[in-house]
């Protein structure tokens, strides 16, 4: 009896090592799966940093033109402001394509995740958005 109690211990002690080992292939399983739910929320917040940055770099555009409307040659103002403007179109798109590029890598696991046709709506509005301002730069003011 002596020697069989010996031999179950070490078998008992090699299921319990097999039953934690799976249990920790598991969890590590679901923290990957949470890094990849965090890093896509993060690309969702990065994107909405570029927008704000197109955004103000638009109404930098926009803040240009007033100030220095009645200044001579008036075709001047109107070019910086056109040129922040197109700067503004310029960092939306490379934060829909960064931001796209992002999600057709990976997919979110426990979380709702912003749709591709959201980035690209968004990004369409911002160029219509400014393309109609410079528009009006030029043709109204």
């Amino acid at each position: 009896m002596d020697e069989e109690s010996p031999k179950k211990t070490k078998s008992d002690l090699a299921k319990k090592r097999t039953e934690k080992a799976v249990e920790r292939s598991e969890m590590a399983e679901e923290r990957t799966c949470y890094a990849e739910d965090r890093t896509l929320l993060a690309n969702e917040r990065t994107f909405a940093g570029w927008a704000k940055t197109s955004f103000a770099s638009i109404g930098l555009g926009l803040g240009f033109q007033a100030l220095f409307q009645s200044a001579n040659p008036v075709w001047i103002p109107k070019c910086v402001a056109t040129l922040f403007i197109f700067l503004g179109i310029l960092v939306i798109w490379l934060a829909e394509r960064r931001a796209r590029r992002l999600l057709n890598e990976r997919s979110g696991n426990h979380v709702n995740l912003t749709s591709r046709r959201t980035f690209r709506t968004l990004s369409f509005s911002v160029t219509f958005g400014g393309l109609v301002l410079v528009a009006s730069i030029w043709f109204l003011i």
